[in-house]
């Protein structure tokens, strides 16, 4: 861990756990921050991803014994101060150098020092052999990108073309179900650090254009069906599209009001996660013309319909 995060985190707030909390309370906040931010929960959420490896590295020092122990003494050392040249007060590091000489006494052990910051001697470190909160290699920028592509290919995934910076082609993988807004991370694929670091990503935002049947409400899909008046007073089997260019048949029971949603199962979007249904919404749709005969018809069904008012219930 580098040192900088001993100083400047406070991981008893990222847990939102007070300092004297238990293990097994921790590990059960720990466990509920994990599945809340974990990133096959949050897609293309970047700043869920950043809580997550937030939430993972405080959990990492404070459910250890002695790393905790150690991360307590640094941080009661005026209140997490940072290392300086020395001075008045504490926070110096003749404080630090102090409390990890060996019987007490004597040149600090760097061995024991270092591995404070990175787990065990010798560990991983920066360049001139500090540790890597010490201007140690920094990864390289990410590069935002923008597409735009239909309907039917973020419902099933595809991989496509774009052009980097450099005028350069490129391949992404969409992957299947991708939803409007939603950010792909190509890892290391961004601009290169400037001191030896690892390279950025490119974070590419899709927009999805909107299909003219079908609508997303997660992973289900919604479309609007039209019934004729008498289909929907005496019922009838009707058949609707789905994504996969087929026709699946639905029933509609005898005295279907409009607005009533008929769903066919395991016929929406499927992701990761799983898969949707298909939602179907009825529309009484009403003609806008009539023959004289069609007319005539009404009028006389009017003329013996039922004489409430379906509007009553709304008075009351």
């Amino acid at each position: 861990m580098a040192s900088q995060d001993w100083f400047d985190k406070d991981f008893y707030k990222i847990l939102g756990v007070s300092k004297d909390v238990g293990d097994a309370e921790l590990k059960k906040v720990y466990r509920k921050l994990a599945r809340k931010y974990h990133p096959d929960s949050n897609p293309g959420d970047d700043a869920a991803e950043s809580k997550f490896k937030d939430v993972s590295e405080a959990y990492s020092v404070l459910s250890d014994a002695e790393q905790r122990k150690e991360y307590d003494e640094l941080r009661a050392m005026g209140g997490g101060a940072r290392f300086t040249a020395g001075g008045s007060g504490t926070g110096g590091f003749e404080d630090v150098f102090s409390r990890f000489s060996r019987g007490g006494g004597g040149s600090p052990d760097f061995d024991d020092i270092f591995s404070m910051f990175n787990g065990s001697p010798g560990g991983a470190s920066g360049r001139g052999g500090f540790p890597a909160g010490f201007g140690g290699p920094q990864k390289g920028q990410d590069v935002r990108a923008r597409t735009t592509i239909d309907f039917l290919t973020a419902a099933k995934g595809d991989t496509i073309t774009l052009r980097g910076e450099d005028g350069k082609p490129f391949k992404v993988k969409v992957p299947a179900g991708v939803a409007d807004g939603q950010k792909i991370r190509l890892r290391g694929r961004g601009r290169p650090s400037p001191n030896g670091g690892a390279n950025g990503d490119i974070v590419v935002e899709v927009t999805v254009r909107p299909h003219r049947v079908f609508s997303r409400d997660g992973r289900n899909l919604r479309l609007t069906v039209p019934v004729t008046f008498t289909e929907a007073v005496l019922g009838t089997t009707i058949e609707v599209p789905t994504l996969d260019e087929d026709a699946v048949k639905l029933r509609v029971a005898p005295g279907t009001p409009s607005g009533r949603v008929l769903r066919v199962k395991g016929r929406g979007i499927t992701t990761s996660k799983g898969t949707g249904d298909l939602l179907a919404e009825v529309q009484i749709a009403v003609p806008a013309h009539l023959s004289d005969e069609q007319r005539e018809a009404l009028e006389r069904y009017r003329d013996v319909e039922p004489g409430d008012n379906p509007r009553a219930a709304l008075f009351r």
